[in-house]
């Protein structure tokens, strides 16, 4: 076998050990169709990971999962990679939501602490040759998107004043959040399971006034996202191209 081969198979060796530890399983379809081999090369990699002590678990019918509790060494990240993160930040802070901004900003501080001082010295240069439009900057404003993941993970209902369109009054409600949309006018928007009104909902961020959570659990939705936009006849990205 080549150094040319043997370093394509080293990488993509580290790849798939990243998507197991980024994803909670992993299916050899997928990895084959990513990396553009068969699934017959998957599965010869995925031996070589557990005969160099890997502990992966095969999960029947699903495909593969690291051991809970496994942990692999902090990733290094390239230059480029580094800058692609930079550079999204500018299109983060066009979002409005204040709650994302500052966890994604937190984030991004820690790739920066593992690189090396000659990258992080380009890294510093780059947000100062990154413009935003002003136009981007006069919309309304949101904080409760971090909190809301939090409650839409963890199926737990939220306890919600919020000021519909054309209102003068808010109303209190109890919400099961159950996706977020991001319209073309760049502005989030919650889709949830609103048991004032007994059916879903769609509540723009920047109108919610307060948002807690309470003690009490809901049952996740069978319904999908995708089910939802095309029965309200949404246009939206379907996930498999977002991460394509």
């Amino acid at each position: 076998m080549s150094n040319h081969t043997d370093m394509k198979r080293l990488t993509r060796l580290s790849a798939i050990l990243l998507q197991l530890q980024t994803r909670r399983i992993v299916n050899a379809t997928d990895l084959a169709e990513k990396f553009a081999v068969s699934v017959r090369t998957i599965y010869r990699d995925i031996r070589v990971l557990d005969q160099i002590g890997v502990p992966i678990a095969s999960i029947e019918g699903k495909g593969y999962s690291l051991a809970e509790g496994y942990k692999i060494p902090p990733v290094m990240f390239t230059e480029q990679e580094a800058n692609a993160l930079i550079t999204a930040g500018q299109l983060v802070n066009l979002n409005k939501d204040s709650s994302l901004i500052r966890s994604y900003n937190d984030a991004v501080d820690k790739v920066k602490a593992v690189l090396n001082y000659t990258t992080k010295d380009k890294i510093a240069l780059l947000p100062g040759r990154v413009a935003v439009s002003l136009a981007s900057l006069e919309q309304p404003t949101s904080s409760s998107l971090s909190a809301i993941q939090d409650a839409l993970t963890s199926f737990i209902v939220l306890r919600m004043t919020y000021l519909a369109a054309g209102k003068k009054e808010s109303t209190e409600r109890l919400i099961e959040p159950f996706a977020f949309y991001y319209s073309s006018r760049q502005q989030w928007t919650l889709i949830a399971f609103c048991r004032l009104r007994n059916d879903f909902r769609m509540f723009r961020l920047d109108r919610i006034v307060t948002v807690n959570t309470t003690h009490l659990k809901f049952s996740p939705h069978q319904l999908s996202l995708q089910e939802y936009l095309q029965e309200k006849e949404i246009n939206f990205i379907s996930p498999d191209k977002q991460l394509s």
